[in-house]
């Protein structure tokens, strides 16, 4: 049985490849699952998908027709999978439930750091042999407050490297985590949070409850010399009230990792197109910000897992077992 794998970077298609080698022979291709694209899969019971695949209902529908019977996400996110209709199909849906929480606590900081310390003006400021230092003064964040809005595992990970650097910890969550409490945070409503904090970072799933948990109230309630970071789910963030609070003058920094209309521009070459989203044009405009391509879990150490996570997940369902990264059970 072939396994066909979707949106598939050329950094990840030889781990992909070596992964499956010894139990199913795998195709691997860069192009997105998409309407235009999912004839492709027809013949595949098992198809592979990334996080900015779309399987919607027409998608999914297209699928179960061409006899795809499983999806396998490459990815802990499954806002963009249509579960009802995927069950109501008969097909089979599993994720990778967890990974390596370093890799995406660690670019949060990265994040972080590059605009509090001005990173990217500066780096450009020195290819042109431009050493001057005006407009490149930061902060110490040692004895400053981290508001840390998830403390799942990444989310730990995240205050433990601000614990490190000497930070007050606040934390909201819909359950503590006795680790963040030991490291000394203190849980507190959420708008006590961005009202206190001099960093937030967002590190909690995108739901219909946590859509733009971050809009204009919550926005207009942080410091104006905050740091705001997302490298969790675009849709956290309402990103067109962020643009007119960065038009403002307001915020220290702004890092984001995901965007909330990435789909169809991340992962992709645009550099020779005309990009029609006005929201992403201005804000890539403000100094204060770092936009990148949702590459937060783009390690060797988190790939690898989530690669044997997905053969893990095609094995169980060939075999007939259910694990706790099913979404959508075997009918």
């Amino acid at each position: 049985m072939e396994i066909l794998a979707f949106g598939v970077q050329a950094d990840e298609k030889p781990l992909i490849e070596r992964a499956f080698a010894d139990h199913h022979p795998t195709r691997t291709l860069d192009v997105f699952l998409n309407t235009d694209t999912a004839p492709i899969a027809a013949g595949h019971e098992i198809v592979s998908t990334s996080v900015n695949c779309d399987l919607g209902a027409d998608v999914l529908s297209n699928l179960a027709a061409g006899g795809t019977r499983m999806v396998a996400q490459r990815s802990t996110g499954f806002n963009n999978v249509d579960l009802d209709v995927a069950e109501r199909l008969g097909i089979t849906v599993a994720r990778v439930s967890a990974y390596s929480p370093y890799s995406v606590a660690e670019f949060a900081w990265t994040l972080a750091m590059a605009v509090n310390r001005r990173i990217v003006r500066a780096s450009t400021r020195t290819r042109d042999f431009d050493f001057r230092l005006d407009g490149l003064m930061g902060r110490d964040l040692h004895g400053r407050t981290a508001g840390i809005l998830g403390t799942g595992k990444i989310g730990e990970a995240f205050a433990r490297i601000a614990h490190g650097f000497g930070m007050r910890l606040l934390g909201w969550d819909v359950a503590e985590n006795p680790a963040c409490r030991e490291l000394g945070m203190t849980y507190v409503p959420k708008e006590q949070l961005l009202a206190e904090s001099d960093l937030v970072s967002l590190h909690v799933p995108l739901l219909p409850s946590t859509r733009h948990l971050i809009d204009a109230t919550a926005l207009k309630s942080m410091r104006d010399d905050a740091i705001l970071v997302n490298s969790s789910r675009g849709g956290l963030v309402d990103t067109a009230a962020l643009v007119d609070e960065l038009r403002a003058g307001r915020f220290t920094g702004v890092g984001l990792d995901v965007y909330e209309a990435e789909a169809g521009l991340f992962f992709l070459d645009k550099s020779l197109e005309a990009v029609d989203d006005d929201t992403l044009a201005r804000l890539v405009t403000f100094p204060n910000v770092l936009v990148t391509s949702h590459q937060a879990y783009y390690t060797v150490d988190a790939v690898t897992q989530i690669v044997a996570t997905t053969v893990d997940n095609v094995l169980d369902y060939t075999a007939g077992r259910r694990s706790e990264n099913v979404l959508v059970p075997r009918s």
